[in-house]
């Protein structure tokens, strides 16, 4: 039996990083666990926010020369965008309550394969928001400090990313929560100074009025309207990284406080509007103090040693704790990644995309193996690149375009399909089109400018994951076509009346009466299926009528698909027990006494384990078996499954139980 000395170390350590496992029953749980409108806004809006610090001064910059007036285009068309995508978005949160973003839109929409490359641009994109936003902020910290330190450089990213993994093992909620202060910090000082820098120029506004004229009227005479609008395009789609990260609202849904679809609403609109903001005031403010580029210096940083370089020493600590909150914020905003990453693998996992233990909870009620793989992706690609922004912005930003406009074209074909149905659906088309042509235009753009400077790097890895993505739906489909073939004994069995015993049981004979120290047969499935009853079969074949009684044992399995809410929870109770029924009447009719044990959670080894002891404290001579489907032409693909009675069977044996796999080759 068990050590009952106390935990074991490993078990000790892990509660002390991780913390204690979190029970999935507690009526409170979902409500403790989840996102209010504030948390979610800094857990999922960080990411834009923190664009802000780069991404209208790549836009602003791109201008050059005598077109600085005209980033007030740029900086409309952007916030123009901005509310488009986000409105998009909160359309999507309410078809796509249980989260999956522009996974499920794709899929559902246009189609799965669609879907399939939306979810893997995706992953794509949150692995590099991870990677870019811990270089940046590490990068910006560092320039504070002496240049002899910056070999360590590499080595504070790395740790930071092994920081953030632990965080979202131990749950969102608690890694939101602890990265809060540095939001607010950012949010509070940029919000200060820019509003100080409007009200400190009021009167210079006309004058910007003047220099967009002007600016209008130079650059149409010099390269005429179309190099006046190229030159817009071009400085609009440079600026592309502000958009990043507003999807992360529709992919996170599961993490939202009930009712999840005004939670979200709320988020979205708090996002963009503080987005719009920044993008919108840094712009201005850059005409305002007639900014220039400082080699060194981020324009930000430009920006605020002007407004500041009146006010003495305090103006120089708010200027650095304004870009310390900054560089800050780029390390929340890596926590993107952290939260959308494992929702996008868990929906593909779902759909049997990627491996479905990207699908299972830990016991802090966490995808762990997403954060995991998350955190891993991070770790190789900061290690590859050295931790170097200039190549990481490269790669940075073309994979979620794929999914914006794949996102814009689903919504567009949605609401073109529901025009009978749907009033105001030519106003909704128009908005998800224009996004569509947008979004497809910077896209193009994005790979254009990029592609040369390394931008193929992302096109290849990304080609790479679909490859792998499909090859891990084709054996899927595969051993889900073996798995169909057993299911054409279940007609026969379940439609048997008493009395007339189907041919995998024409030779048994009816047990007599109900002795629970018989011999019982203890029999492990997972649904009312071909293998379930294949495995029945086999004890017959096996041991013929030996076996008086007959226990049906199932775990219904709590993962990123059920653990939504308490009623989902209850449903995937009542789903398992209808099934163990249809087993438990197949025997009744039998003549044999047969019951049903059900039980629900995340781990189906430790469920067992529980409900062992209490079956055989009922009874005693229990045999327990369980069937295992072997495929061929799995070599190499075993991580594929999980193999779970093998580790039962281990675990009994060393407990002294009765364990017997019945393999099932299917050919």
């Amino acid at each position: 039996m068990k050590n009952k000395s106390g935990p074991s170390l490993k078990k000790k350590l892990k509660h002390l990083t991780i913390g204690k496992a979190l029970n999935p029953f507690d009526p409170r749980i979902f409500h403790n666990l989840s996102l209010i409108t504030l948390f979610a806004w800094v857990g999922l809006g960080a990411d834009p926010l923190s664009s802000s610090s780069y991404g209208p001064a790549e836009a602003y910059l791109a201008l050059g020369e005598g077109h600085a007036y005209l980033a007030v285009f740029v900086a409309l068309g952007t916030a123009a965008t901005i509310l488009i995508i986000s409105s998009s978005y909160s359309k999507i949160a309410e078809l796509f309550p249980g989260g999956g973003g522009g996974y499920l839109v794709a899929s559902k929409l246009l189609s799965p394969k669609l879907g399939m490359i939306s979810g893997c641009a995706l992953l794509i994109d949150y692995a590099l928001t991870i990677t870019l936003s811990i270089a940046s902020g590490v990068e910006a910290l560092y320039s504070f400090f002496p240049a002899e330190w910056r070999i360590l450089q590499l080595s504070t990213a790395v740790f930071l990313v092994l920081a953030l993994i632990v965080l979202n093992l131990r749950g969102v909620k608690e890694s939101v929560m602890v990265l809060m202060p540095i939001f607010l910090l950012f949010v509070i000082t940029h919000l200060a100074l820019m509003s100080y820098a409007f009200v400190d120029h009021f009167a210079n506004f006309p004058e910007i009025a003047s220099g967009i004229v002007r600016d209008t009227a130079t650059t149409t005479h010099a390269l005429g309207p179309l190099g006046l609008i190229f030159l817009l395009l071009g400085a609009y789609s440079m600026g592309a990284g502000t958009y990043t990260g507003i999807e992360a609202v529709s992919n996170g849904m599961p993490v939202l406080r009930e009712p999840r679809v005004q939670t979200a609403k709320r988020t979205m609109r708090l996002m963009a509007a503080s987005l719009i903001f920044m993008v919108i005031g840094l712009m201005t403010c850059y005409l305002l103090y007639q900014v220039k580029d400082v080699e060194g210096k981020t324009l930000n940083a430009v920006l605020f040693e002007n407004i500041t370089k009146d006010w003495g020493m305090p103006g120089y600590y708010i200027v650095i704790l304004a870009l310390v909150s900054e560089a800050a914020l780029l390390f929340v905003a890596a926590q993107t990644g952290f939260l959308g990453g494992p929702r996008v693998l868990a929906s593909m996992a779902l759909d049997r995309w990627v491996p479905t233990s990207f699908a299972s909870l830990s016991d802090r009620l966490v995808t762990q193996n997403g954060v995991l793989i998350m955190g891993c992706s991070s770790l190789a690609l900061m290690i590859f690149t050295g931790g170097s922004v200039s190549f990481l912005l490269v790669l940075y930003s073309i994979t979620v375009f794929v999914t914006f406009s794949l996102s814009q074209a689903g919504m567009a074909k949605y609401w073109w399909d529901s025009r009978e149905v749907l009033k105001n659906w030519d106003r909704k088309l128009a908005v998800n089109g224009l996004g569509l042509v947008l979004t497809s235009f910077i896209l193009v753009s994005m790979i254009a400018v990029k592609f040369n400077q390394g931008g193929w790097i992302t096109l290849l890895i990304t080609g790479a994951l679909i490859a792998l993505v499909i090859a891990i739906r084709q054996h899927y489909n595969y051993t889900a076509h073996l798995a169909k073939k057993l299911d054409r004994i279940i007609p026969a069995t379940a439609a048997a009346k008493p009395g007339a015993v189907p041919e995998i049981l024409e030779n048994e004979e009816k047990a007599a009466g109900f002795d629970p120290k018989a011999k019982t047969a203890a029999v492990l499935v997972n649904g009312f299926n071909g293998v379930g009853v294949y495995t029945l079969s086999s004890i017959f074949q096996s041991f013929g009528s030996s076996f008086k009684n007959y226990v049906f044992v199932e775990v219904g399995v709590i993962d990123a698909g059920t653990f939504q809410g308490a009623e989902e929870v209850r449903c995937l109770q009542t789903k398992v027990e209808g099934e163990l029924e249809r087993y438990v009447d197949i025997m009744k009719k039998r003549g044999y006494h047969a019951e049903a044990v059900t039980a629900a959670g995340i781990d189906v080894v430790e469920e067992i384990n529980k409900l062992a002891p209490e079956i055989l404290k009922r009874f005693p001579n229990t045999t327990f078996f369980g069937g295992q489907m072997v495929f061929p032409k799995t070599r190499g693909l075993r991580w594929l499954h999980n193999y779970t009675l093998f580790s039962l069977e281990k675990r009994f044996k060393d407990l002294g139980m009765a364990f017997n796999i019945v393999p099932i080759k299917v050919e």
